[in-house]
């Protein structure tokens, strides 16, 4: 099934070339060490939100069942994304170019839609949360909060137009502040509670259930986490890749949700803020959140801008960096962070299935096959089998939340990562054959595999990974 060669971007006689490489494989030169990706990951995931999905999701159960939805969540999150971090090291490119060789040309503009679109909402969610936070923090009341959502998002914009080097510096002074607010709000907490036992006894409303709430801790970063590739693509060896993205979004991540769940369940309240104002750490802690509120938005806006690149095949995000954060302001500015949990929920269901087709399709379809080089791929418009796997992914997905069943995102990923072999599978046998392949592998007398200069085909430095 012939298509056009999926082409490079323009020429860098006629247009400067990103230094982020949206629309290319990162070379070897341009990889970073281990430490430099933990920064930025542990920043993308030190994220305030989370704890404020944390403190609705404690103040609805006991403890012994919030320990269970953070750990089960949390290991579920860890391992999905630690899958895809080391496919983005092991072929140095984004999230969305890796959509395009599973779901094709045409089929990875959802995938642009859906991981550029929820991190613009994202963007949009965390702004809002920063004004209702710094409002009530100086007293400024209602009428200040648009001002300050729109003033923020400005500002939050301008370290991601900068690409990977403004969020790595800003990272590294924004992970340790954090922390320390974490700690302070859980020993407080214990302190006002009579310590662990006091905690232990604890119970929540009930108003969810634990399959809804490892959801919903799947759900804080389902977005983010599918498009890890973007950072870890920078790894020098898949294992940094694997390293790093278990510490970020295992550890970091579930720790504050533990951090933000304690303090709703002890003081049972799921408006994060207000368990500042309880604990009297508002003004003191608006610093701390503000940095941490800067550094998410700076990922978000970064992966929105490499997403847009890909739409619209430019080679520079900044383009897309403007004009979300444009989107993001006016989202805002209507509201959507007071619709978090329902927010997080679809995310949870939607987005969790398409990093299950991708990890399918580097697990069962090119884990004996070089994948061709991105500039000389020939790439069909729609890859059917994989795009129906992560239709049904979704659909279990959807239906098993609503019912009550499992944990609707783990069902989902199974569904559409185990689909895709089985699909193609089925293509194959009526004749059809739409794995990508390369230029020169097409031209080759019947050898799909004589081209061997392709991402994955130099095994040697990853193979000691």
């Amino acid at each position: 099934m012939a298509s056009e060669a999926t082409q490079p971007p323009t020429g860098p006689t006629t247009e400067k070339i990103d230094p982020d490489y949206p629309l290319t494989q990162v070379p070897r030169h341009a990889r970073r060490g281990i430490a430099s990706l933990m920064v930025v990951l542990l920043g993308f995931t030190f994220f305030t939100p989370t704890m404020f999905a944390g403190a609705e999701i404690g103040a609805a159960l006991s403890f012994n069942q919030l320990l269970v939805v953070i750990i089960a969540g949390s290991a579920l999150l860890g391992v999905y994304v630690g899958a895809i971090a080391v496919i983005g090291a092991r072929t140095g490119l984004t999230t969305v170019l890796l959509a395009r060789y599973t779901l094709g040309r045409v089929g990875a503009k959802w995938a642009d839609l859906l991981l550029g679109g929820t991190q613009v909402g994202w963007y949009a969610v965390t702004v809002g949360f920063l004004a209702l936070i710094v409002s009530a923090a100086f007293g400024w009341g209602d009428g200040a909060i648009p001002w300050i959502i729109i003033v923020g998002s400005i500002l939050m914009g301008l370290t991601a137009y900068y690409g990977y080097r403004g969020m790595e510096i800003l990272s590294a002074v924004s992970v340790p502040l954090m922390t320390i607010l974490c700690v302070w709000v859980l020993f407080r907490a214990l302190d006002d509670t009579g310590g662990i036992g006091g905690l232990i006894q604890l119970e929540g409303s009930g108003a969810i259930g634990w399959g809804t709430g490892i959801t919903i801790v799947v759900g804080t970063f389902a977005s983010g986490g599918t498009q890890v590739a973007n950072w870890s693509r920078f790894a020098r060896t898949t294992r940094d890749a694997w390293i790093t993205a278990g510490a970020a979004f295992l550890l970091a991540n579930g720790l504050m949700l533990g951090f933000g769940a304690v303090g709703g369940l002890v003081y049972g309240e799921p408006d994060f803020s207000e368990v500042l104002i309880a604990q009297g750490l508002i003004l003191w802690g608006v610093v701390l959140l503000l940095l941490n509120y800067w550094t998410t938005n700076d990922n978000a806006a970064y992966a929105f801008g490499v997403a847009g690149a890909e739409a619209f095949n430019v080679a520079s995000k900044r383009p897309f960096i403007i004009g979300g954060v444009a989107v993001a302001t006016v989202l805002a500015l209507t509201g959507i962070y007071q619709q978090l949990e329902t927010y997080l929920i679809l995310l949870g269901v939607f987005i969790p299935p398409l990093g299950g087709v991708i990890i399918g399709d580097h697990v069962f379809v090119w884990r004996k096959r070089p994948l061709p080089r991105f500039e000389e791929a020939e790439i069909p418009a729609v890859r059917w089998a994989c795009l129906a796997a992560y239709v049904a992914g979704v659909a279990v997905a959807w239906i098993t939340n609503e019912l009550g069943i499992g944990v609707p995102p783990l069902q989902g990923i199974l569904v559409a990562g185990l689909l895709v072999p089985i699909f193609e599978s089925l293509l194959q046998q009526v004749g059809i054959d739409q794995r990508p392949r390369s230029v020169a592998a097409a031209d080759a007398a019947g050898d799909p595999d004589a081209h061997r200069d392709d991402l994955t085909g130099d095994r040697s430095e990853e193979g000691r990974a």
